[in-house]
């Protein structure tokens, strides 16, 4: 069985953004490699490991401590032992790299701000969305929420290279920082007002929650008022990437009967 699930595991297409094995994580992190997530094997504390883990700290990795079928199952090489890294497919922006750009663009920033998105598939759709829609950045959180993995950059069809993407340690404190800098905030939420009826011009940033939780209370709070995207079917939510795509689009549009 064993030998059964290697074969399998080398037959994977490869991930130039993963890194396996102790002495290859290791010069990942000593080379500059920008590493989203460690998995390693729990109870595993050797020498080793530990000074992966201390690497691991020094850059802010998320780190998840897993069993040894879960390190098979992730792994392409069939030869982890105990620790597989994943690393970003593109270096992150500074927050001033999206200032920039809208400054550039003559325009005011529109930022798309990721309260905890979890699959690499929706955070590259909106990305996508982003790139087309004329978002001068967006913004994730370091933790509980993807990065910028293979996956991402592939479901983006290439916006992942144009897109200033920032990771912050908390996304409550960032928007009170940007409210400083003179943005106002809109949370997408089922129960706010109907968009149409909003002002999503001038300087913005569109938060869109979760995909099962939506947007966190905390973040919820901290914004300057909330927005919904008018249902008439029977489920009751879209898709995060979706509800992303409609709400930027409102804000395209509004920007254009602005500009008239």
């Amino acid at each position: 069985m064993r030998k059964e699930e290697n074969t399998q595991a080398k037959e994977r297409p490869a991930d130039e953004n993963r890194y396996e094995g102790r002495n290859v994580v290791l010069e990942a992190y000593r080379s500059g490699k920008v590493i989203d997530r460690l998995y390693v094997l729990e109870g595993c504390k050797d020498g080793p490991v530990m000074t992966i883990l201390r690497e691991a700290k020094k850059q802010d990795t998320q780190v998840q401590f897993v069993k040894k079928e879960r390190l098979d199952q992730l792994s392409q090489t069939g030869k982890h032992q105990g620790v597989i890294a994943v690393g970003a497919a593109c270096d992150y922006a500074e927050m001033e790299d999206i200032f920039r750009k809208a400054e550039e663009k003559g325009e005011d920033p529109f930022i798309l701000i990721l309260d905890g998105i979890e699959d690499p598939h929706n955070l590259g759709a909106i990305l996508r969305t982003a790139n087309q829609a004329g978002a001068h950045g967006v913004i994730i959180p370091k933790r509980r929420a993807v990065g910028l993995t293979g996956t991402v950059a592939r479901a983006s069809a290439g916006a992942i290279y144009y897109v200033p993407v920032v990771r912050v340690a908390n996304i409550s404190q960032t928007i009170e920082e940007l409210k400083k800098r003179g943005l106002w905030f809109a949370c997408a939420d089922m129960d706010g007002e109907v968009m149409y009826r909003a002002n999503l011009t001038g300087p913005l940033g569109l938060v869109i929650g979760n995909e099962g939780e939506g947007v966190s209370r905390l973040v919820r709070e901290k914004c300057d008022y909330v927005v919904s995207i008018p249902m008439k079917g029977d489920i009751d939510s879209l898709n995060a990437s979706v509800a992303a795509g409609v709400l930027s689009y409102e804000v395209v549009r509004q920007r254009m009967l602005a500009a008239k």
